[in-house]
């Protein structure tokens, strides 16, 4: 897909500038590689790829979504719950949450200067962000190159939220495996991945609540399911996504999208979480993440099956369509289908 060129492009251009880099330097002249001495500046990524602002690539997929990104996001204060911070109290509340692991970044080392890989990584989790955003997401916490990322709260449904946590992970999945691969295959380095671990857990499953004392605190949740999605991305192949019982059984509709982890591995990987004196025992699963994207009414196919954005219009076309077809049914006017 192209709704990351522009993120690519600052990625290309840092590496570019990197003064390790051997390959860009070699046919230089004493003068053009003195340019390149320092690299990319920090200050310049940040001018390339803001905080608050999509760049126009991935600002297509917002538009075709009809999306606007909330940008006033606290890290720790989801906005449904930050009155919790203040009260002493707590509440029970669905949320569906989720563990992206960005894994591989140790290697740029090996042949980018720290400014370089400072901006690579920053551009991958920036880019992250961004999607999330357009998903409705809430992103919780950062965790190295990677991020903690609720979906969900008050006035959206839990079938919804995972809707859109499963839409989050197949775009942004798509990404690192192809788009980002295809630039670092250039360069002859190893590939960066990413693990995804996701979970929902019902209102009588999840309480909010202030962790921590004073400036040192987030309004988090206690919750299994909280903790099984970070556990689980540990189970998911490389670029590859793992849910929960829950998730599976609020999108059942989606069933031909999952399968149990250990249809690819082994029988001792069918059950994430057991209380054998309970007889509860909670299954993961894979997410076809790649046949899921193909699906979506925002994706198109190209000749070859590889997913591209559809055209605004297209998308609600077909949308209209739908809502039509009670109406053409009565009046019958040239409608098929």
């Amino acid at each position: 897909m192209k709704i990351y060129n522009d993120y690519l492009q600052t990625i290309k251009a840092a590496v570019q500038a990197d003064p390790k880099n051997r390959r860009m330097n070699e046919n230089l002249s004493y003068e053009t590689r003195n340019m390149f001495e320092k690299g990319m500046s920090f200050r310049t990524f940040s001018e390339q790829v803001p905080e608050k602002k999509l760049l126009p690539s991935l600002a297509d997929l917002a538009t075709t979504l009809g999306r606007e990104p909330n940008f006033d996001q606290q890290l720790g204060l989801h906005p449904d719950f930050a009155h919790l911070r203040h009260s002493g109290g707590t509440e029970n509340h669905y949320i569906v949450s989720m563990f992206v692991d960005i894994s591989g970044s140790t290697n740029l080392f090996k042949r980018y200067v720290q400014e370089t890989v400072a901006i690579i990584t920053n551009t991958i989790q920036r880019a992250a962000i961004h999607t999330a955003l357009i998903f409705d997401g809430y992103v919780h916490r950062l965790q190295g190159d990677g991020l903690f990322i609720y979906f969900g709260g008050k006035g959206i449904s839990p079938k919804e939220a995972v809707e859109r946590s499963l839409q989050f992970s197949s775009v942004f999945t798509y990404f690192v495996k192809n788009d980002l691969k295809n630039v670092f295959n250039e360069q002859g380095i190893e590939q960066i991945f990413t693990r995804i671990g996701v979970d929902l857990g019902h209102d009588s499953d999840v309480v909010w609540m202030m962790a921590g004392i004073g400036n040192i605190s987030e309004v988090t949740t206690c919750s299994l399911h909280t903790s099984l999605a970070s556990k689980m991305q540990g189970y998911a192949e490389r670029n590859g996504v793992v849910a929960g019982d829950n998730i599976v059984a609020t999108v059942s509709d989606l069933g031909q999208y999952f399968a149990p982890v250990c249809q690819r591995t082994d029988e001792r990987d069918r059950y994430i979480f057991q209380i054998p004196e309970e007889r509860f025992n909670y299954t993961q699963h894979d997410f076809d993440w790649l046949n899921y994207l193909k699906k979506q009414d925002f994706i198109a196919t190209d000749i070859l099956g590889a997913p591209q954005l559809r055209n605004r219009s297209a998308v609600y076309a077909s949308k209209n369509l739908a809502n039509l077809a009670p109406i053409a049914a009565v009046s019958k006017p040239s409608f098929n289908g």
